[in-house]
């Protein structure tokens, strides 16, 4: 019998903190950029064409998630357990819907890498992410902006009669609502796990799903393809492509210049590995130990693609890999699944379509000696045999289409977690009917209370006394439209300005944010989104008198600290990129206290000294310690700073650099 309940877990934890209250108008950095289009005569014509499909510009409406740190203490957090005489899930619907364990009774093995801490790093999206289990990433490339969000979560009748478990959101960077649903059938040993993504726009959508498992990596990680499309920069050397220009060659597998990277604890540096999976051949991927025994994941054919991802054992994977956990803990590498081949291309969603597709995780055991044998192709072949002798792919099949009957509709019966409001408001915007995830108007809380009361009078209402910032803004086009029609006052133009950046009328956005700044009580909002606008269009010495400007105005206004620290922090970096010093330093005197003790701070307060030539102070601030909490996956800023104060070796604590040639 497959029993559901609520349940916690406690471990130590840093709390997420608050959001940051400015719009992301950042455009994003070119690890969102398509691949070079001289690199794509030799793909397939779909793959070439979903490789350029749809990038990112902005990370807009999804707030930026770094609030955290990384002083940690005991964590209690609401989870959700799955569970048979086989096998026990245990979810966490307010991160994300991950799946933290996946425990297998009989043998008590742990089949995923757990991670025994909850330490947010900057990885996802917008920031706030966290190692280990099972996720789903929807949106764009990379982890998904609900990393560290809450989804909706109940229990659904399963397609066996039995209970399971539905999660589902509006995702905002697409506009589009998911769910996922996860059960175990009686005396199984897979949790099945079935994903419908729907379109109900009038228009077309890009698309974007994986689902990423953490395993040990010291396994073996087996696919059914003997070649893998590798990411890399231009100048040929292979690594993990963050932030810099990239090619794709398809490399051999396993063995690639002269070492087997299918073993992710032998790779020298952090890498992508995407299997060239043949059409026809069944989806699965697997990490098996010396013993022949691990995870394998398995799944209909809409989800292709399958991935190994390592980090190599550099000493800037290493260090990532401390700094996600605590010390001592094992490494892990990442096996995943998706939608394309890599995680580079986005495909289309039509008006009205929606994609579905079901997967399966559970044990495997095959015999070690042809797992770890020199003979990968009969590997791959006890793999598979071994699949199908404990889940035949007709059965993933039947499951699927039992499943899209009886199941992807049911309506949930038990109410077992709340995710956000945005779905309720986008289904009351466009009267939606979205069967099997109800988003209900309960769910709409003070966030989306502003943009109820225009949709429903037309006026956009100001911020209520005592607000601290204009509040989140939504940037799709219907939302757009009626800000140009609402009364414009400086609040409407503020939020119309953002919307029309996230359009690319960068000339507009500007004019609204103008127009608004005329008539503004509270200034600071409107100063800092042109201070963005001058930064991206190439005028850095604007962007920083704009800054001051902002800055100025926002401690007058008495703004809390989480706005201060915000502001503060963009305003210091451009400052002291501009050789600004004195009015570096007046913004760094009026940060609250607690802010300047973080990490973030006591690098930029280096730089600061540095910039003032300070230089041995500016030693003395890496000598007495910090930790930027919210250091974003590939950064090189510690270490250049380092070099530009000494000679020496960068020290481990701050060698986080990855890419090949650096940090050995």
């Amino acid at each position: 019998m497959t029993t559901v309940r609520r349940a916690e877990l406690t471990l130590p934890g840093a709390p997420l903190g608050p959001d940051n209250p400015l719009p992301a108008l950042r455009t994003l950095d070119r690890s969102h950029a398509v691949v070079d289009p001289r690199d794509t005569a030799d793909l397939p014509r779909d793959m070439a064409r979903q490789l350029g499909h749809a990038p990112l510009r902005t990370l807009l409406p999804a707030p930026l998630r770094d609030g955290y740190g990384r002083e940690r203490a005991p964590l209690t957090l609401d989870t959700i357990v799955i569970e048979n005489d086989r096998l026990r899930a245990t979810v966490l619907p307010g991160l994300g819907g991950r799946i933290h364990s996946l425990h297998h009774k009989p043998t008590g093995r742990e089949l995923v890498y757990r991670n025994p801490v909850f330490q947010p790093a900057a990885f996802a999206l917008n920031g706030a992410w966290f190692s280990g289990g099972i996720e789903w990433n929807i949106g764009a490339r990379g982890h998904t902006t609900l990393s560290c969000a809450p989804l909706h979560a109940a229990v659904v009748p399963a397609p066996d009669g039995g209970e399971m478990v539905r999660l589902w959101e509006w995702e905002r960077l697409r506009d589009l609502p998911f769910q996922v649903d996860l059960w175990l059938p009686a005396d199984s040993d897979f949790l099945y796990v079935a994903v419908r993504i729907r379109n109900p726009h009038p228009r077309a959508a890009a698309v974007y799903w994986w689902s990423n498992t953490a395993v040990p990596e010291d396994r073996r990680v087996l696919a059914p393809a003997d070649r893998a499309w590798l990411p890399h920069s231009l100048n040929g050397v292979g690594g993990t492509p963050t932030g810099y220009e990239r090619a794709l060659s398809r490399v051999p597998v396993p063995v690639l210049d002269g070492a087997d990277r299918t073993y992710p604890a032998l790779g020298p540096h952090p890498a992508d590995y995407f299997y060239d999976v043949p059409d026809d051949s069944r989806r699965w991927i697997a990490a098996l130990d010396e013993t022949g025994a691990g995870l394998v994941q398995t799944s209909t054919d809409r989800l292709r693609g399958r991935k190994l991802f390592l980090w190599g054992a550099g000493r800037g994977g290493r260090r990532w890999q401390e700094w996600l956990t605590e010390p001592g803990t094992p490494g892990y590498a990442e096996i995943q699944a998706g939608l394309a081949r890599t995680q580079l291309e986005h495909l289309t969603m039509e008006p009205g379509e929606e994609l579905s597709w079901l997967e399966a995780y559970g044990p495997l055991v095959a015999d070690p000696a042809a797992v770890h044998g020199a003979d990968w192709a009969a590997a791959r072949e006890t793999v598979e045999r071994g699949l199908e002798a404990v889940l035949p792919r007709s059965a993933v099949d039947a499951a699927h289409e039992a499943w899209r009957r009886t199941g992807a509709d049911a309506a949930p019966v038990k109410s077992l977690a709340t995710g956000s409001g945005w779905g309720a408001l986008e289904v009351l915007r466009a009267e939606l009917d979205l069967p099997g995830t109800p988003f209900d108007p309960a769910s709409l809380g003070p966030e989306q209370q502003p943009w109820l009361e225009l949709l429903r009078t037309g006026v956009l209402p100001g911020p209520r006394a005592g607000e601290p910032s204009p509040g989140p803004t939504l940037v799709a086009a219907p939302w757009r439209d009626m800000l140009e029609t609402a009364p414009a006052d400086p609040a409407t133009e503020y939020h119309l300005g953002v919307a029309q950046w996230h359009a690319g009328d960068l000339a507009q956005a500007v004019r609204s944010w103008e127009r608004g700044l005329q008539r503004a009580d509270a200034r600071w909002p409107l100063l800092r989104c042109l201070a963005v606008a001058e930064q991206e269009g190439g005028h850095p010495k604007r962007a920083a008198e704009r800054y001051v400007e902002a800055f100025d105005d926002l401690c007058a206004a008495g703004a809390g600290d989480t706005e201060r620290a915000a502001l503060g922090r963009e305003a210091l970096t451009v400052l002291v990129d501009q050789g600004l010093t004195e009015e570096a330093r007046a913004v760094w005197e009026r940060l609250p206290g607690p802010a300047r003790e973080r990490g973030a701070f006591r690098f930029l307060e280096a730089r600061l000294l540095l910039a003032e030539g300070r230089t041995a102070e500016a030693r003395a601030v890496y000598d007495a310690g910090f930790e930027v909490a919210d250091l974003r996956e590939g950064a090189e800023v510690l270490g250049e700073l380092w070099s530009a104060l000494t000679d020496e070796p960068v020290p481990d604590a701050y060698e986080f650099r990855m890419r090949p040639g650096h940090g050995e």
